[in-house]
């Protein structure tokens, strides 16, 4: 009797490629995505076409369309992942009184986890937002990435439990956060930030469903939606817009 040996991952793999043959149009990878399965630096050949087929330049037909000029939430609905964590931080924020741009930093505090990148999350998600945001809540948002580690015993901050879970109890942030860390508590934003970090949830409550649209109007209020759509824009980050609308366009 034979055994497989075939992981979980090397089924999503070969899954993924199946679906990807069907496709009119060839589909490859960024580095990026795929540095950490295979070293990205080792001599591979170039990819063929041997059907002919082109590569894909456009939205990557195997993902739900996205309107022509797409809104914030158009990108909650139609690329971001699973979004309660956010939506539950900002209803709780609503919930204890904070104002409107704290509440609007606590639903956006880790859109680049769940739309874009986990890897130094608080940065990219402040750069995604900068244009459209007050300064304030894209400072609250990249802040919040060292904050999180560092407990606030004046406002009740303990170091995340599930921390130690996830990570060890060894742990140690890098130097550079622990640089961004001492920097922002001498900030003038620095409760924001940390208020970003009281209202964050570290396990998602069981049973509570939150919808995007529950902040539509105050989205409206605090958001500067582009006319052109986010991506259309050309703003210094609408090329990471883009490039959530379209993941696996070739170049």
């Amino acid at each position: 009797m034979t055994i497989s040996l075939q992981t979980l991952s090397d089924r999503a793999e070969a899954h993924e490629a199946e679906m990807s043959d069907r496709l009119d149009a060839l589909v490859m990878k960024s580095v990026l995505y795929q540095s950490g399965d295979i070293d990205p630096a080792a001599e591979r050949a170039r990819p063929g076409q041997p059907d002919g087929r082109v590569w894909l330049m456009g939205e990557d037909p195997r993902l739900r369309p996205m309107p022509t000029n797409p809104t914030l939430i158009d990108f909650f609905k139609y690329r971001f992942g699973p979004s309660q964590h956010l939506l539950q931080s900002a209803r709780l924020a609503l919930k204890n009184g904070l104002d409107e741009k704290t509440v609007l930093a606590c639903l956006l505090h880790d859109i680049a986890v769940f739309g874009f990148i986990r890897s130094d999350h608080g940065y990219w998600g402040a750069q995604l937002l900068e244009p459209y945001v007050e300064e304030e809540v894209s400072w609250a948002i990249r802040a919040h990435q060292a904050l999180r580690f560092y407990p606030d015993e004046s406002v009740g901050y303990a170091y995340p439990e599930v921390y130690l879970r996830l990570f060890g109890a060894d742990y140690v942030p890098d130097p550079f956060v622990d640089r961004a860390y001492q920097e922002a508590r001498k900030h003038r934003w620095y409760m924001t930030a940390r208020l970003v970090t009281l209202n964050d949830l570290y396990a998602f409550e069981p049973g509570v469903v939150v919808e995007i649209e529950e902040f539509e109007d105050l989205i409206g209020r605090n958001f500067k939606q582009p006319a052109d759509g986010l991506g259309n824009d050309n703003s210094p980050s609408a090329h990471m817009w883009r490039t959530i609308v379209a993941p696996t366009k070739f170049l």
